[in-house]
């Protein structure tokens, strides 16, 4: 599960793109907590705190806590704003999140054991088809990543969200299909060999048909003489 994070984050009391722009050159960054049948509340928060924890890589899958006077309100971020040209964090959303909530995220997947599948020791090319599932949990169990074993996989067999074994307190937000998130395919060189060794064979058996063509001429001949 991921760690928790704390942001500490004073009120705004005026809104507005005026009132934006002048905490931005103030090294803040305009934020604002919703949901919870609670009133949006307008806040802003540290521009280096905010991009450090950015950079962490599971910020957008933690629970924050956001710390205002001294009091702390457990949020999940749902949307980060970005300068097109400097990628600047200019405004973020926090959700408000009650104890039993349950909310939709995207977990990064990672595969393990990759030296104990055989299509990939024997050449193999694991082809991810989703770098990330997307995961109904409860907001206190939110995994920081899927693992998932690739263990006697040969190529052409593929991983369906069936056979993933998910954490506790989260299921798969797609219901509707078994989809795939991973096949074992064979390089562009395997499949070159097979195609030239497959050619071979086929002219070989060529050779040997018109060989039998052949014989059966000459026997002819032989006979009518």
């Amino acid at each position: 599960m991921s760690d928790a994070l704390t942001l500490p984050a004073e009120t705004r009391e005026r809104a507005g793109k005026g009132a934006s722009r002048a905490l931005r050159r103030e090294g803040r960054v305009p934020a604002v907590i919703y949901g919870g049948k609670e009133e949006p509340t307008p806040i802003h928060v540290e521009q280096k705190e905010l991009v450090r924890q950015l950079g962490s890589g599971h910020f957008m899958n933690s629970i924050v806590m956001i710390e205002i006077d001294g009091k702390q309100t457990r949020t999940l971020p749902k949307d980060v704003a970005f300068h097109p040209v400097s990628d600047r964090p200019l405004h973020v959303d926090f959700l408000r999140l009650s104890k039993d909530a349950k909310i939709e995220v995207a977990i990064p997947v990672i595969f393990v054991n990759e030296e104990e599948s055989p299509g990939l020791k024997k050449g193999g090319v694991l082809n991810v088809v989703r770098h990330e599932l997307e995961l109904v949990c409860e907001a206190d169990k939110i995994p920081s990543e899927i693992a998932i074993d690739v263990t006697g996989l040969e190529v052409g067999d593929s991983i369906h969200i069936s056979a993933v074994s998910l954490p506790a307190g989260s299921e798969s937000a797609i219901t509707d299909r078994d989809f795939t998130i991973a096949t074992v395919v064979a390089p562009s060189a395997l499949k070159r060999a097979e195609s030239e060794a497959a050619e071979g064979e086929e002219v070989a058996a060529d050779e040997v048909e018109a060989t039998a063509q052949s014989g059966d001429e000459g026997g002819e001949g032989e006979g009518g003489e």
